[in-house]
């Protein structure tokens, strides 16, 4: 048990960040009571001019303090979360690879400093001294910069938008899945329906978006290749029939489950202006795709790639996880070098996050006694995989609750990197999305960011679908 106590309210979000992170699985309680021999305690004093933090534990009391000025917030906040750091590193021993930094898109730093027209060594000097990020992290967050900056300099930011189309099905639900998604086999005979509700939406945003620019196509879910051939002609063809394309630079559509894919549904992509699509191992190891809930085999992956590429697929992402259940480095050795004879256009590397939504975690009575182990040496090996494939960082973020808290890092051939990706992380776009459980995000002159939300049950989505047209026309007016 770890007792946090502040003086005052402000930033508490930001030091149990750094709990979590230092403790991972620890419980955080803010009730008053007495530390036993294996429990800690940390106390803020927001005091007149000084930020003083104090940590009791079974090896003795610690402290660390710095003069402030409150009037910088951001100043404050960077000062509390250093001397937090200090605190809780010399407690465990561990050094954090991010620092400080427990927000989820570490890019947005470097990409403002350089759009100011920093150095890569004044941004660097930044970083650590601020944040006391690795270097490591670092110059991997300043390449991306560079690349997601060369790669959106085309971008349509005030005249632009891009769409969201949320497909929320899945053959099963993931052990680690908090994204809305629902059995097909339950709502197939309502998949029709389905689509019929989110038509509503894409005439609302025809009818509201007409004569801006559309630059991307993002179609997700869930699991879209789920829809039936003729259900995922109906939708290519609405879109495509709604949408002014002589701008889009990228349409993406999941193909995550390679169970769900069939050449039937890739010849009807090939029909449409689809340019990239994803197929998702998260790992090649039979028994764990069991343990997650995944009711495919290795085999499935490898034909379901062949079967794209027979079809003409010349830009095919695909996602791994790293942390799962049992894996070790030999599990991600085995599934890179699988990985590396396919030779995708691009592969994203996921660190495992257990969201409090998730099956893993709601049920982690069941899971407790499996080992969930990330490393540095995890991470690097994968990225040394996908360099020797040609595939360069174009973009990252992170996660509350990741596996050795460490980052999400998409790499990609030249030319193949995931715009929609990079535009979703550096929220410099607006970007309407649409069906259940999707959020809109819409941005205004000035940099100023506002959100509406779909609601996630199908049913209410249903039921409700004249009320989250009004939800986004009230937003985007």
């Amino acid at each position: 048990m770890i007792y946090l106590k502040l003086s005052e309210e402000n930033f508490e979000y930001d030091v149990r960040g750094l709990l979590m992170a230092f403790y991972p699985g620890a419980e955080i309680t803010t009730k008053e009571g007495e530390p036993s021999a294996d429990d800690r305690k940390l106390t803020v004093d927001y005091m007149d001019g000084e930020i003083r933090v104090e940590l009791c534990s079974a090896g003795g009391n610690s402290l660390a303090f710095g003069p402030v000025d409150y009037s910088d917030r951001k100043a404050a906040k960077s000062l509390l979360k250093r001397l937090v750091y200090s605190l809780l590193s010399e407690d465990t021993g561990k050094e954090l690879p991010w620092g400080t930094l427990t927000g989820i898109r570490p890019t947005k730093i470097p990409m403002a400093m350089l759009e100011e027209g920093a150095s890569d060594k004044e941004i660097s000097y930044y970083m650590r001294e601020t944040y006391l990020a690795s270097q490591e992290k670092i110059d991997l967050s300043i390449e991306i910069a560079r690349r997601e900056k060369e790669v959106l300099k085309h971008i349509d930011y005030e005249d632009g938008y891009s769409i969201y189309i949320g497909i929320p099905f899945c053959p099963t639900t993931c052990l680690y899945c908090s994204f809305t998604s629902y059995p097909v086999a339950k709502w197939a005979p309502r998949m029709d329906e389905y689509l019929d509700a989110l038509f509503k939406e894409i005439d609302y945003t025809k009818e509201a978006f007409a004569g801006k620019k559309l630059n991307t196509i993002y179609i997700g879910g869930g699991t879209p290749t789920t829809l039936e051939p003729y259900q995922m002609e109906r939708l290519l063809s609405k879109v495509e029939e709604s949408f002014d394309l002589s701008h889009v630079q990228e349409w993406t559509v999941e193909a995550g489950r390679p169970d769900s894919v069939t050449p039937e549904k890739l010849r009807v992509l090939k029909r449409h202006p689809v340019t990239r699509i994803s197929i998702n191992p998260q790992t090649m190891k039979e028994e764990t795709l069991r343990i997650i809930g995944r009711r495919h085999t290795p085999e499935q992956i490898e034909e379901a790639y062949r079967m794209a590429r027979a079809e003409g697929m010349d830009n095919i992402n695909m996602d791994l996880i790293m942390g799962l259940p049992e894996e070790n480095i030999d599990d991600v050795r085995y599934t890179m070098e699988k990985l590396y004879s396919m030779a995708p256009d691009s592969i994203t590397v996921h660190s495992l996050a257990i969201k409090r939504a998730a099956r893993l975690n709601r049920m982690w009575d069941q899971y407790a006694h499996m080992k969930f182990e990330n490393t540095e040496e995890m991470m690097n090996l994968t990225a040394a995989y996908c360099r020797r494939l040609g595939l360069e960082p174009y973009y990252l973020y992170r996660q509350k609750n990741m596996a050795g808290n460490f980052e999400n890092v998409g790499y990609a051939k030249p030319g193949k990197a995931g715009i929609y990706n990079i535009l979703i992380m550096e929220e410099k776009q607006t970007i309407v999305a649409m069906g259940a459980g999707s959020t809109t995000k819409a941005v205004f002159p000035g940099g100023r960011i506002e959100r509406c939300d779909n609601v996630k049950d199908i049913d209410l989505y249903l039921e409700r679908i004249d009320e989250m047209i009004d939800r986004k026309r009230k937003l985007l007016s």
